[in-house]
């Protein structure tokens, strides 16, 4: 009797094993994952912090032969020379492009509309992140808990490492395909 007994624990023993071994899979994943998120978040959110300071001195720049120009014309009046008038209108363009520059596309328009997309990807990258990190958490505790089955014998931990194991690969999914469906935090 102790015989079967043994073999049935065996049996057991080699599910919860295979069971940790799917978990640590699911955990390798999530971990690479998560990192990949991470590091594409951070390398957004530097493309971005660059692009806002590129628009800033666009704007600098703008603000200064504006600045410039309505100086030129307020110190000398109607008694502008032509060279004056031409430096002015030089002026102008020069602003106009600093506001919008399609090639290279380096406008103070084309500079916020390429930060606000590199926002977007940042974001989108940390919220994936996020439920990466999530679901490393989930699949850790079920691989202990997993573990402590075999020792104690419980089969409600193995239940319980199987159902974390399930909200981990959950979270995995939503960080690879939805990443902002879901905000938790």
């Amino acid at each position: 009797m102790s015989g079967a007994h043994g073999h049935a624990d065996h049996g057991g023993n080699k599910g919860v094993a295979l069971l940790i071994s799917v978990l640590a899979l699911v955990l390798a994943f999530s971990e690479t994952l998560g990192k990949s998120a991470q590091t594409a978040g951070l390398a957004y959110n530097i493309e971005a912090s660059n692009l806002w300071a590129f628009y800033q001195a666009k704007t600098i720049r703008q603000t200064t032969l504006r600045t410039a120009s309505e100086q030129m014309a307020a110190q000398v009046g109607a008694n502008l020379s032509e060279g004056m008038k031409k430096q002015i209108e030089a002026w102008k363009k020069t602003i106009e492009r600093y506001q919008s520059e399609e090639k290279p596309p380096e406008g103070r328009d084309q500079l916020a509309a390429r930060a606000k997309e590199a926002e977007k990807k940042r974001d989108t990258s940390m919220a994936a992140y996020h439920h990466y990190e999530l679901a490393s958490a989930a699949v850790q505790i079920a691989i202990v808990l997993a573990s402590a089955s075999i020792i104690t014998g419980m089969v409600a931990l193995v239940w319980a490492a199987g159902a974390l194991g399930l909200v981990g690969v959950a979270f995995c999914v939503i960080g690879f395909f939805f990443p902002t469906a879901v905000h938790l935090f």
